[in-house]
């Protein structure tokens, strides 16, 4: 089999009445039991490069419970490509971000390497896709798809997730590979204006920004002794016997668990109980510039203030379509190991297993609830889900100003926000300012967490959705 398919939770929308004022929680219902009406008898599917790691996957796994929930037969199922394929998709990642990545162009040779895994999954895709489906395909990886599913007589929805303000050569050269494939589609989502292609047609594009969901094990309420509990029990804070809490959270469809494994610490020192931290969440990716959120901070954010970094990403190797991940972690290790003895006391490296995503989650929430600030130094950036998440915990953030995290901060009253992620002094005086100014700090924090329950909720994107697969499906 050449696609795994990745089962879906049923969760109940109504769930949101905790979050969203009666009326917004009534008319999202409305919504999604109008669309089980109208799509009665045809199948919905999402397609993407992998079920774990990265915004994409995370948001599949609570909209489509929303969904199955409502009753909508909805399906996901996940595409496995090659070495190869992979390292040509990652490179079309990087130059739609206007990024060179390793290098190399998109000639012939890189467009047989990136259909020859695509035709093998379309001869599994025709045994399952009817004529009438909706088959929505995410990102540049599943972009191939599009013509066959077409010709199957099924509504093709393509959603690209990255992109760039000001286009360069670079992102035009991924465009000009993906178009033959993309423009077929019956419409094309990007989650900014800006990000929208040149040349395509325009009554087929949508806007829908990305969203996070309130109930998830990454995002759901957890008490302060709770948060202490799952911290030492994954080992990210040093164990001590006086933790009142349990290590305790919730699943996406509300049953208990607890936190059981170990992140891998990279560090000399544990991190101090009282410490103040600044965090960092993303994958090991360049573009996130965890190695230059490690020189900015011991080189900028003076060390009388006490505070301590980490960095924390997936374990190594465990994110199936990101081949640059491991190698990022290590040039990174590479460099806290280079540091003088002091610095490199207030430096961690959180490693965190990805062998049951919501585990994962939970270690994320708690890490990000402990923090005292919480950085996205992205070079580039799609939107930013993990400011998304950094602002629905009431947390001030400092971050590039660049992609779709411009969108969701206003600087200076729900975080700050840096003109230019490579200047290093301003990004230190900006952690340095959170540090000190702490009612300031509370302040942005929670006009922050008022923003995302207004516009970065799951039920404003499903209705988005829901609405352009009317505009397509009829």
């Amino acid at each position: 089999m050449v696609l795994k398919d990745v089962s879906v939770p049923r969760l109940d929308p109504r769930r949101f009445e905790g979050v969203l004022d009666a009326d917004r929680c009534r008319r999202f219902v409305r919504r999604l039991e109008q669309a089980a009406d109208r799509l009665a008898g045809r199948r919905l599917w999402q397609v993407n490069s992998t079920e774990q790691g990265g915004g994409v996957a995370e948001m599949l796994h609570f909209l489509l419970g929303y969904l199955a929930g409502a009753g909508i037969d909805t399906h996901w199922t996940v595409i496995q490509g090659n070495e190869e394929f992979f390292a040509v998709t990652k490179r079309i990642h990087h130059l739609l971000h206007g990024q060179p990545g390793d290098g190399n162009g998109l000639d012939q040779t890189a467009r047989d390497v990136y259909e020859q895994p695509l035709e093998e999954s379309l001869q599994e895709l025709q045994q399952r896709v009817a004529p009438g489906d909706v088959v929505v395909l995410h990102d540049p990886q599943t972009a191939g798809l599009a013509p066959a599913l077409k010709r199957l007589g099924a509504s093709v929805i393509w959603s690209c997730h990255v992109g760039i303000d000001a286009p360069n050569g670079l992102a035009r050269s991924a465009w000009d590979f993906l178009r033959p494939y993309v423009q077929v589609a019956d419409a094309y989502v990007f989650s900014r204006p800006t990000y929208c292609w040149e040349g395509l047609p325009r009554q087929r594009l949508a806007v829908i920004a990305p969203c996070i969901d309130a109930f998830a094990p990454k995002n759901q309420d957890l008490e302060q002794p709770t948060v202490g509990a799952i911290l030492q029990t994954a080992g990210i804070l040093n164990d001590r016997g006086d933790v009142h809490g349990v290590a305790e959270f919730r699943h996406l469809d509300g049953s208990r668990a607890r936190v059981v494994r170990r992140a891998e610490m990279l560090q000399d020192q544990p991190i101090p109980p009282s410490a103040p931290i600044v965090v960092q969440v993303s994958r090991w990716d360049r573009l996130k510039d965890p190695l230059g959120v490690l020189q900015g901070f011991t080189g900028h954010v003076p060390d009388g203030l006490g505070a301590h970094l980490v960095l924390a990403g997936p374990a190594g190797a465990s994110v199936s379509d990101d081949p640059e991940g491991e190698q990022v972690l290590q040039e990174v290790r590479r460099a806290g190991a280079a540091l003088p003895p002091a610095a490199r006391d207030r430096v961690h490296l959180a490693c965190l297993p990805m062998e049951d995503l919501e585990e994962n989650g939970a270690m994320v929430n708690a890490l990000q609830r402990r923090a005292d600030v919480l950085v996205q130094k992205s070079l580039a950036e799609g939107f930013g889900l993990t400011v998304t998440e950094a602002m629905w915990k009431a947390r001030p953030v400092v971050a590039s100003g660049v992609g779709g995290i411009q969108d969701q901060i206003a600087h200076g009253k729900s975080g700050l926000l840096l003109d230019d992620p490579s200047d290093l002094g301003s990004f230190g005086r900006a952690i340095q300012t959170l540090l000190e100014d702490r009612e300031g700090a509370r302040r942005m924090g929670a006009e922050a967490h008022r923003r995302v329950c207004q516009d970065y909720l799951a039920p404003r994107r499903l209705t988005q959705e829901l609405d352009l697969i009317d505009r397509v499906a009829g």
